[in-house]
Order: structure tokens, then sequence, then C-alpha cells
């Protein structure tokens, strides 16, 4: 009792000094005693809470402080997401950057594109595509002949393509004069095809530049491609057919295009004597980075012509399962002698049935596609087409029509 009564008092002075008085009578002291043990529990119940206040002060605090941290990060997420929706209210559907505008500056990036009359949408599309997904100063060097340069300046001259930094060079056909077998339909000898062999004479006054067929849509940043590094030596850049990730949707069987033994006719011997392995990958040389130093210094431009001379005489490629005029001399010259550019760079194909294969996700995350092929993106049948769409800006003199297109209005009237 008096133990209780000691530790009570330590605990905690009594409200009332005369309950702990031990000379009262036994009623009282039995009052006492419950009086004392109900203080002594008060007393411990109060010492308990004096000790977990703090604690559950803690645990409030640090509810609190998560409470404000999710707070914030949803905050913050609804506004990425707002941000999110809104760029892609903004943006194409296939492509991720945002379409750039207002003065261009710094060093000059030179893209050179062959314009051909009947493909002119192309040019317009794919100089488009490119303008719009860089910030960088791209110059286009769009080459072509006397009798497209009016159409093509008045289509230059949209106000969609205003800012666009271009020069309109004229090709002389005569140049390829000895060198192009012309027999049978000379129509299927198109010379602004042959524009890529003579880079260094169109481009003057940079060491590098980026060569593109018409038929390619840009969704990336040009300059990414502009940057990538070439080997010492080595005159130009290409995707290979074997290692690209465009292999996998290649037919591959008899045909067999993805290696020399596609473009190059090994029975003839002046093919042997070169000691060329057939089944070496081969690259399409629709898109490629090229140093135009090295390119002079090795004479690449006077190589190709040589071949294709020796091509008019021996028909070394005229018979290839391939069928490519353009391919085989870049082949043979640029033997094992090149750079690779990312094979996201030259995603190709859709223009032929394998173009069918992949799948939206890649194409959305390709940063150059490629139409050749038969079938174009202008034309009745494409894959992908409603990509080229996006980027194409009507002629403003009505001679261009993309065929799927003026099919459907013409249902439709």
């Amino acid at each position: 009792m008096l133990i209780k009564v000691s530790w009570l008092q330590r605990c905690r002075k009594p409200e009332h000094p005369e309950e702990t008085h031990a000379n009262t009578g036994r009623t009282h002291r039995q009052s006492l005693k419950i009086r004392i043990v109900s203080r002594s529990e008060v007393c411990e119940l109060k010492l308990q809470k004096d000790v977990k206040m703090p604690l559950r002060k803690v645990r409030i605090l640090v509810i609190l402080l998560v409470a404000i941290v999710l707070l914030i990060v949803m905050h913050h997420n609804l506004f990425n997401l707002h941000d999110l929706l809104r760029k892609e209210d903004s943006e194409p559907r296939y492509g991720g950057l945002q379409r750039f505008t207002g003065e261009r500056i710094g060093e000059e990036i030179p893209v050179l594109i062959p314009a051909v009359e009947e493909r002119l949408g192309g040019v317009i599309a794919a100089v488009n595509s490119i303008f719009r997904n860089t910030r960088s100063n791209v110059v286009f060097y769009i080459v072509t002949t006397n009798d497209t340069i009016d159409h093509l300046r008045a289509w230059l001259q949209k106000e969609e393509l205003m800012g666009i930094k271009y020069k309109i060079l004229g090709f002389d056909p005569h140049i390829l004069k000895g060198k192009v077998q012309v027999e049978g339909d000379s129509t299927e000898v198109k010379p602004l095809t042959f524009v890529r062999f003579y880079l260094p004479m169109l481009i003057s006054g940079t060491e590098k530049a980026i060569y593109l067929d018409d038929d390619v849509i840009v969704q990336g940043d040009i300059r990414e491609l502009y940057d990538t590094e070439l080997k010492a030596g080595h005159a130009a850049a290409f995707s290979e057919d074997c290692d690209s990730v465009s292999s996998k949707v290649l037919v591959r069987g008899a045909g067999r295009q993805n290696t020399y033994l596609g473009f190059l006719d090994y029975k003839k011997e002046t093919i042997r004597k070169l000691g060329l392995k057939a089944s070496t990958c081969s690259f399409n040389p629709g898109v490629f980075v090229a140093n135009l130093t090295e390119w002079k210094q090795q004479n690449i431009t006077e190589q190709l012509e040589k071949w294709m001379e020796i091509n008019v005489v021996e028909n070394l490629y005229g018979g290839a399962l391939a069928g490519s005029i353009t391919t085989p001399p870049m082949l043979l010259v640029f033997y094992k002698q090149y750079s690779s550019i990312d094979p996201m760079w030259h995603v190709r194909y859709l223009g032929s049935n394998a173009g069918t294969r992949y799948s939206s996700h890649f194409i959305k995350a390709a940063k150059l596609l490629h139409w050749n092929g038969r079938f174009k993106p202008w034309g009745r049948t494409a894959s992908f087409s409603e990509i080229w769409d996006k980027w194409y800006i009507p002629d403003p003199t009505g001679k261009f029509h993309p065929v799927r297109r003026h099919a459907e209005e013409e249902d439709a009237h």
C-alpha cells in the first residue's frame, strides 16, 4: 500500500493530501485503497500516454509529408499528361518531333534530292518532312532538268514551304553519253537517277552531304543522320541489306537481293576476276551520307563512270536479278569500303509487298521511311501511304495528282 502511495507521489502530486493520511478509519482506508489504486492506474495510463504522444505526433507528421509528396507527384503527372495530349493533337500520328519553324542558323546541312517531273510530289513531301522535323540549317540541293525548273519553283513558293532554303540545279543528261545503255525503251533510263554519282560537282564548299531518293519521308531530326561518323578513308556511309532491321521483311529466295549475287552477273569473267564474294551483303544507295573530300580524293565519280562504260560493252549487271542500274556500280566501287548508318535511318521496302509486314509501332519509331520498289506512296497502292499524305502539299499548278487521291475524288463526283 505504501509502495503504491510512494510511487503515486513520485508520479503525480495528489489533488487531496488528506487522502494519504494513515490514521484514518477502516472505511476511509478501504476507500483510500480504492482511490489510490485508481489513481495508480490513471498515473500509469498517463505515463504511457506521455510516452506514446511524441511517437504518434511523428507518425502523423510522416503521413502528412507522404500525402504532400503524393499530391505533388499527381499534380506533376497530370501536367505532363495535359502537355502530352496537347502535343499529340498538334503533331502527326507518325513521328515524334515538334514541327520547328523560324530562322535556321548555324552549320549548313546540305541535302541533295533528284526531282523527276512525274515524281515531283515526292520531292515536295520529302523536303517538307525534313524541314519540319529539325531546327538545323538545312539547305536543299534539288537537281532536275530544265523543263521541270519552273514547275518546281512555283511549288516551292507555296506559303506552307516558306522559309525553306534551297538551290535548284540543272542536270545535263549528255554527261551520261556512252555510259548508259539506251537500247529498247529508252524511257526506262532516268538520267536523274545517276545524280548521286556526281555529288562533288553539284555541291561545293562543304565536307559532308546527304543524298536522298525522292520516295522517302523523314520522321527524325536530319542532323542525326548528318552526324553519322565515317571511318577514316571512307567516302560514304550506307545501310547494309543484311544487318539492317529492314532485312527482317526482305523476301529472300532465288533472288537473293540482299547480296552481291542479286546485282552482279557472276557468269561474266570481268566480275569473277575481281574476287568479290557473291555472298557479301549489298547496300541500298537511296540514302547515304558522303564525305565529299574523300570522294574527290579517291576519284569515286571517275570510278563509277568507268564501270558504267564497261557495263555498256559487257553487260555486267544488265541481266542481274535485281534489275538496278545505279546500285551495281556503287557496289563495285565501295566493296567493303564504307561506313554504316543507323538502320532506323533507312527503313525500306515499303514500296514492295514486304512493306506490309512492318507493324505500325515499328513504323512510328523509324527515323526515315523509304518506299523503294514498285508501289510509291503517291500511287494507287502502297503500305503506310497515310504517312506520306500528312507531308504532301498539293500542286498549285494542278499538274501532279497522287493517283490514289485523284481516284477517290473522281469517285466522290
